[in-house]
C-alpha cells in the first residue's frame, strides 16, 4: 500500500516559500523536503486540489510546481497512486563516476564515505541570480586567476565579520578547499620538508601533502578541546616547515579549538617559524548557536587560511579560497598559476551571492545537520551500544571508537549489508586508527537511522570472524 501525506502536513513542512513566481518557489520547497527526507521517497503527495486549499494558492500554481518536479525526476506518476515523491539519482543516474558513489543507489546502498550536504532551499535561486549577473563578466577571455572582485570582496567581508580584517587583495579564489591546500603545499614545501598534521585528519589532505614530497609527522587530536600540549611539544621537537590544521570542527573528530588553544599553538609555530595551513571548511557550521572562536590567522599572522562553500552549502559548488598574508601573495599566486588559470565565473557569482545573502539557507543546513546528528547518535546507542561516538557541536561528522581494531575488516561486510564506509586508517597520516570509523551526518535522519541499523549485523559478523580472507571492497572517494 502506498503511503500518503496530508496537505495540511505538507503546508506545515513548507512554511513560507518564495512566491515570485509562486509555482517555482513551491517546487523548490517541495524538492528540498524530498531531498531532506521529510517527504520520504515513495510517499504519495496530496492531490492538486487538496494542496491548493491548504496553501491558499491557485490550482495552476500547484499544477505547474508538480509538473516542474516531474520534469526533474522528483515526482513520478503511478497508476492509482497519484504523484509519488522520488529521487532522480535512484532512477536515472548510474555509477558514472567510478571514484565517488552517489548518495542514492539503485540497489539502496547508503554511502557514508562522503561528508557533503544535499542542496538546500535557495540554492537554485542563487544560480538564477548568478546567471542574470553573468553577462557583465562576458567581455573578456574569462580567465580570472585571482577570482572575481565581487567574490573576493565577499570573502574579505566574511573574515572581517569574524574579527579578522582582510583586504580583498589577500584573497585568491580556487576550485575548492582541496585545491587551496594543494596550492599552499606547492608554495611552501619541498621534497624532504617536515609537515605536522593532526591524526586523524582529512584523507585527501594527507595525499596532497605526501605528493608534495613532505615527510608527515602526525599529532593526536586531543579529546579535550583545549589540550594542545601534544601539538606544541611536537612542533618544538620537529621544527616543521608547515603544519596542516583543522581547528574548526575538525574532520573527522569534530573537535573545536578555542581561542586560548589557538593562541598557544600559534605561539609554538612562531617560535619555530612554521607556517600554518588552516582548513576552515567547517567554520560556518556551528550547530548549537555558539559563538565561534576568532580565525586562527588572528593569532598567527603568517597563516595561510583555506575555505570553501562546498561543505556549508553544496558539495557540487566547487568554489573555495585562500586568504594569504600580504608578504606571501606573490609566492602563492605563482604556485597557483602552475596548477590552473582560474575558476568558473558563474560558480563564483553563486558563491558571492550565498556568502552575502545565504543566511536562510545556512540556517536550514544547520537545522538539518543537527537533526541528522541527533538521530544518528540515537541509532548508534540503540543498535551499536558498544561503539563510542563523539557528539560534536558542529561540522559534519561523528568519529566512532570501536571496542576492537576492526574497522578495515568491517568495511567489506558493511558493503554487503548496503552501507559504504571509510575505515579509520583512511584518516591516518602514519598508519593505525583501525579502532575508528567516521560516520558523516550529512544525509537525512531516516537514511542515517536505516544505515546504522544495517551496520549492526555487519559488526556482529566482523566480531565473529575478525580476520576473514581479504575481500575487495568497492573503491570510493572519501570526501
Amino acid at each position: 500500500m502506498t503511503r500518503h501525506v496530508a496537505a495540511s502536513r505538507v503546508a506545515t513542512l513548507l512554511g513560507e516559500f518564495d512566491r515570485s513566481p509562486a509555482y517555482r518557489g513551491l517546487a523548490e520547497g517541495l524538492r528540498v523536503l524530498i531531498t531532506d527526507g521529510r517527504l520520504p521517497t515513495g510517499v504519495r503527495l496530496p492531490s492538486e486540489r487538496d494542496l491548493t486549499e491548504a496553501l491558499e494558492v491557485s490550482r495552476t500554481t500547484v499544477a505547474r510546481a508538480y509538473a516542474e518536479l516531474r520534469d526533474h525526476g522528483f515526482l513520478v506518476s503511478r497508476q492509482g497512486s497519484g504523484s509519488v515523491a522520488h529521487l532522480p539519482a535512484s532512477r536515472s543516474v548510474g555509477h558514472g563516476d567510478h571514484l565517488l558513489h552517489l548518495t542514492e543507489h539503485p540497489d539502496g546502498m547508503a554511502d557514508l564515505t562522503c561528508a557533503a550536504p544535499l542542496p538546500g532551499p535557495g540554492l537554485l535561486a542563487a544560480y538564477e541570480r548568478a546567471v542574470a549577473e553573468l553577462p557583465r563578466h562576458l567581455g573578456g577571455p574569462g580567465y580570472f586567476p585571482s577570482g572575481l572582485p565581487v567574490l573576493r570582496e565577499a570573502v574579505a567581508e566574511a573574515y572581517a565579520a569574524r574579527g579578522l580584517p582582510t583586504d580583498p587583495d589577500q584573497v585568491m579564489v580556487v576550485p575548492g578547499a582541496q585545491a587551496g591546500v594543494a596550492i599552499a603545499a606547492r608554495a611552501l614545501l619541498s621534497p624532504g620538508d617536515r609537515a605536522v598534521v593532526q591524526s586523524p585528519t582529512y584523507p585527501n589532505a594527507i595525499a596532497t601533502l605526501v605528493r608534495s614530497g613532505a615527510r608527515l609527522v602526525g599529532v593526536e587530536v586531543p579529546r579535550e578541546d583545549d589540550d594542545t600540549e601534544a601539538m606544541t611539544t611536537t612542533v618544538r621537537q620537529v621544527v616543521p616547515r608547515a603544519a596542516y590544521l583543522i581547528p574548526d570542527f575538525h574532520n573527522p573528530t569534530g573537535a573545536l579549538l578555542p581561542d586560548e588553544g589557538r593562541a598557544r599553538v600559534a605561539h609554538a609555530l612562531a617560535r619555530t617559524r612554521t607556517t600554518a595551513i588552516v582548513d576552515e571548511s567547517m567554520a560556518m557550521l556551528p550547530l548549537e548557536g555558539q559563538r565561534m572562536p576568532a580565525p586562527f590567522a588572528a593569532h598567527a599572522a603568517d597563516t595561510i587560511s583555506v575555505g570553501s562553500v562546498s561543505k556549508p552549502f553544496w558539495g557540487g559548488l566547487r568554489i573555495g579560497w585562500i586568504r594569504v598574508p600580504a608578504a606571501r601573495a606573490d609566492q602563492l599566486f605563482r604556485a597557483r598559476l602552475s596548477l590552473d588559470l582560474g575558476t568558473a565565473p558563474l560558480e563564483q557569482l553563486v558563491a558571492a551571492d550565498l556568502l552575502r545573502d545565504g543566511a536562510d539557507l545556512l540556517q536550514h543546513r544547520r537545522e538539518q545537520l543537527r537533526a541528522s546528528r541527533d538521530a544518528a547518535l540515537v541509532a548508534l546507542a540503540e543498535h551499536l551500544p558498544d561503539w563510542r561516538p563523539t557528539r560534536p557541536s558542529g561540522g559534519l561528522n561523528l568519529w566512532c571508537e570501536l571496542p576492537a581494531a576492526l574497522s578495515t575488516a568491517l568495511v567489506p561486510r558493511a558493503e554487503r549489508h548496503g552501507v559504504l564506509l571509510a575505515s579509520g586508517p583512511s584518516f591516518a597520516p602514519e598508519g593505525g586508527l583501525d579502532r575508528f570509523v567516521r560516520i558523516p551526518f550529512t544525509q537525512p535522519a531516516h537514511v542515517l537511522t536505516d544505515a546504522i541499523a544495517r551496520l549492526a549485523p555487519a559488526w556482529r559478523e566482523t566480531l565473529a570472524d575478525p580476520y576473514p580472507r581479504p575481500d575487495r571492497a568497492t573503491p570510493g572517494l572519501v570526501a
